[in-house]
């Protein structure tokens, strides 16, 4: 499943630039150590991705630690893409895959 999830990694990251939607700044140490889920406060859900997501599950990988079993990201980017239109449908499907891919759903 790993090697799954680290393609999976890779592809939400090109799909987040290819959008861009791939910042080139951090956000401040504030903005990240927000406790809400999806940092939903203090960042735009992109940002989440880019700078706590993706770097959290890399560092899972990294270190062969469990990675997460209840991961559902789907919702939100739903939500949260509302109204941007179908460009950002491969992006959508590909946060779908994670969920599913580490949920283990069918």
């Amino acid at each position: 499943m790993s090697d799954t999830v680290n393609s999976l990694l890779i592809q939400l990251e090109a799909e987040l630039k290819l959008q861009q939607l791939w910042s080139k700044e951090s956000p401040g140490t504030c903005a990240l150590a927000s406790k809400l889920p999806f940092c939903c406060d203090t960042l735009r859900l992109e940002q989440w991705l880019q700078f706590v997501f993706l770097p959290r599950l890399w560092q899972l990988l990294d270190t062969r630690q469990p990675l997460p079993a209840k991961v559902s990201v789907l919702p939100y980017a739903e939500e949260a893409f509302k109204g941007r239109g179908a460009s950002l449908q491969p992006l959508l499907q590909l946060i779908k895959r994670l969920d599913i891919t580490l949920t283990g759903a069918p």
